[in-house]
């Protein structure tokens, strides 16, 4: 594996049971993402995208196969070791937002860095860095509830980036947002990948969410199909 590898994963599967029969959604899967990569997996519902996704993240377990996140196997980790992993290194964006209600979005921002026991004045720098980066430090103490879905998913960015972490795993980023809040929320994704060399890698059947890709990998009924260095087509 190359010194520089964000992510590496070798013949890896993932059967699930079903009623009587199990169900394969990931088929011998190989893939190597480097440092500083923006990427994609591209596929219909049901192709293994968001599977592959939680696995690279530590929320889930291969049946077969090897995952090294920062060159790191998953199999040797405890649960605690891999909550550590994902709370240090790790940043998620999820489709659904997942916002605490009763937070404020100062403090939903906030609650990645108390995990780290960082101190007082650490998390308002690194609050107010991440939410005037994603243009909302003028909501610092609103409700999720009075947010837009741009503004709620513009939160759900900076809780993933206030950390500064090596590697986010974004699920469907912008499938609850029209196109003009979509281009907006990767454009302030492609400036973090330019600014910090934090390595990217979505999973989306989104065409505006491919247009900024820099790779696209392919996942069709748990099987890379293929793999192409991309140029970006995003206005």
């Amino acid at each position: 594996m190359s010194a520089d590898s964000a992510i590496q994963i070798e013949s890896l599967v993932k059967h699930f049971p079903m009623g009587g029969s199990v169900v394969e959604a990931l088929k011998g899967v190989n893939l190597a993402l480097g440092a500083g990569e923006f990427a994609g997996l591209v596929g219909p519902s049901g192709s293994g995208k968001t599977t592959l996704l939680n696995i690279i993240g530590g929320l889930d377990s291969p049946t077969q196969g090897s995952v090294r996140v920062l060159g790191e196997d998953l199999a040797n980790k405890t649960h605690k070791q891999l909550a550590d992993l994902r709370k240090e290194h790790i940043g998620f964006i999820f489709q659904t937002f997942n916002l605490l209600p009763v937070y404020t979005v100062f403090e939903n921002v906030e609650f990645p860095l108390l995990l780290l026991n960082r101190t007082n004045g650490e998390r308002q720098k690194a609050v107010d860095e991440a939410l005037e980066r994603v243009g909302l430090s003028h909501k610092t103490k609103a409700r999720p509830a009075t947010l837009s879905g741009g503004e709620s998913q513009r939160v759900a960015i900076a809780r993933a980036i206030v950390k500064q972490p090596s590697i986010i795993l974004a699920d469907e980023p912008t499938a609850n947002l029209d196109a003009e809040n979509s281009h907006n929320i990767m454009r302030i994704l492609v400036e973090l990948n330019e600014d910090n060399s934090t390595s990217f890698l979505f999973s989306t059947h989104d065409e505006k969410v491919m247009a900024y890709l820099r790779r696209t990998i392919h996942l069709v009924d748990g099987n890379i199909t293929s793999d192409e260095v991309t140029t970006p087509s995003a206005p």
